[in-house]
């Protein structure tokens, strides 16, 4: 094998193939459902389900805790926001994209450090504060929370959220060693960026005239 392959790809070498094949399966499912949340479509949170539910079990076999708890987290925001989105406000529209209040800003800010301290006290537990990387997971796994909390809220400001995390999530799993994990990452950055300026238009579109 060429070294740029052995570079990107060669711990997968040590990986049960049905391992393997389950993680391109939730990037894939991953990747779609960024892509309709960007779209405005509920099917983001069916392929989100499906591709959180796989990471679960991979990220716990894989002895990561941080990152799975963000994607239990994830299973269960997602059903919360399926529900948000397919509430009826009225009798033919349904919750629609806003901005943030000032009393969500408050509690995204009391999501962010109740998720720092629980994350915190899960490491400590389970003594896994045995690298550089568990910091970084500690905020990120706050980064997300807020981030689904917001985009379950369909609040535009989740993109933001997304965005960051994303950033810090791209070579993290590639230090962690899940190449296709990373990769993921880069692509739901790009798309994050682009989700942020649909939902944004979706707004000024809404808004009446003046």
């Amino acid at each position: 094998m060429s070294p740029i392959f052995d570079y990107f790809f060669g711990q997968y070498s040590t990986y049960d193939t049905i391992d393997i094949i389950l993680e391109i399966t939730a990037v894939i499912f991953g990747l779609l459902s960024v892509w309709f949340s960007k779209q405005n479509n509920i099917w983001v949170y069916p392929t989100g389900l499906l591709s959180t539910s796989i990471f679960v079990y991979l990220l716990f076999k894989w002895g990561l805790l941080g990152d799975m708890l963000i994607n239990v987290y994830y299973f269960i925001m997602s059903l919360y926001g399926w529900y948000i989105w397919t509430r009826k406000i009225d009798e033919t529209h349904v919750t629609p994209i806003t901005t943030v209040t000032k009393r969500e800003h408050i509690i995204s800010l009391l999501i962010f450090l109740t998720t720092i301290v629980f994350v915190y006290i899960v490491y400590q537990v389970f003594d896994k504060w045995n690298s550089w990387t568990a910091y970084v997971d500690t905020i990120t796994t706050a980064i997300f929370f807020v981030g689904m909390w917001l985009m379950a809220k369909r609040k535009v400001e989740n993109w933001i959220y997304w965005i960051i995390g994303d950033i810090i999530s791209v070579p993290l799993y590639f230090y962690k060693g899940f190449t296709f994990t990373s990769f993921q990452y880069l692509i739901f950055t790009i798309l994050a960026i682009y989700g942020y300026n649909a939902w944004k238009k979706n707004i000024n579109s809404s808004r009446p005239i003046s």
